[in-house]
């Protein structure tokens, strides 16, 4: 069978992903000033922080990803392991205060 896709790179084709750019494009990138590349990393794992552990998503019945990862983790019948990992072990993240 061959896949045939409409337009691709168009924003129909991944909505999760778009909408995901425009919040982080829309609260983040448009709004801030980066001093450097540690500055940019800091206020970027600020928001990404937020994003992911302290803001809750229509689109996960009101639950934060986090909170979504681990209901999902207990719930009944799924794989264990069936999620993402990290690709890097060493990965350490960095601070959270301004």
């Amino acid at each position: 069978m061959q896949w045939h896709y409409l337009d691709p790179g168009k924003p129909q084709q991944n909505g999760y992903i778009e909408s995901f750019n425009g919040s982080l494009r829309d609260e983040c990138l448009n709004e801030e000033i980066f001093d450097s590349l540690d500055d940019a990393r800091r206020k970027l794992g600020l928001w990404r922080y937020d994003y992911n552990h302290v803001r809750p998503h229509s689109s996960l019945g009101n639950k934060t990803p986090a909170e979504a990862r681990r209901a999902l983790e207990l719930s009944e019948g799924s794989a264990h392991g069936a999620l993402a990992q990290a690709q890097n072990d060493n990965y350490q993240p960095q601070g959270l205060s301004l």
